[in-house]
């Protein structure tokens, strides 16, 4: 297999591995990325959420919505200014162990593979995934402007 063809199955069994993960909790793709944000950077106002979910504002506050009725994240008042809201995800996001038992064959099978490198070879793995992220996220903006675009000129009479 050709670099491309290796890197493209690479990625396409990360996506498989997160439409399987959000599955596997009961929520959508959206759903888990969401949960997994919050998880990583904490309590975020809606309009963060939206941004980096690339969700519109009737949507975030669906996914919002939805989430809080299953009693994964929570609305709060932010104590800086009282017309803030910011969302975090509950302790209760998900059952006891449920996030490891869905996450730990990928992070387990994964780390066998990481060992097998050494400690030079690992770091240089790590620093293409802290440099990757970014310009995946850049490129995922990128898609959305060009579908946005597209729609708009579409629409347009």
């Amino acid at each position: 297999m050709s670099r491309r063809e290796v890197f493209r199955a690479f990625i396409d069994a990360v996506g498989l591995h997160g439409e399987a993960a959000a599955s596997a909790a009961g929520v959508s793709g959206t759903d888990w990325f969401v949960l997994s944000l919050l998880e990583q950077r904490g309590p975020l106002l809606p309009s963060e959420l939206g941004r980096l979910a690339g969700l519109t504002s009737g949507a975030t506050t669906r996914l919002i919505d939805r989430l809080e009725h299953a009693g994964r994240v929570r609305r709060t008042r932010s104590e800086d200014d009282r017309r803030k809201v910011i969302v975090s995800r509950t302790e209760e996001a998900f059952a006891d162990g449920e996030i490891a038992g869905i996450v730990d064959p990928a992070r387990d099978a994964v780390g066998a593979v990481l060992d097998g490198f050494t400690a030079k070879e690992q770091d240089v793995l790590y620093r293409f995934f802290a440099e990757a992220a970014p310009a995946f996220h850049q490129a995922t903006e990128q898609i959305r402007q060009t579908t946005k675009n597209a729609r708009s000129a579409r629409a347009a009479p």
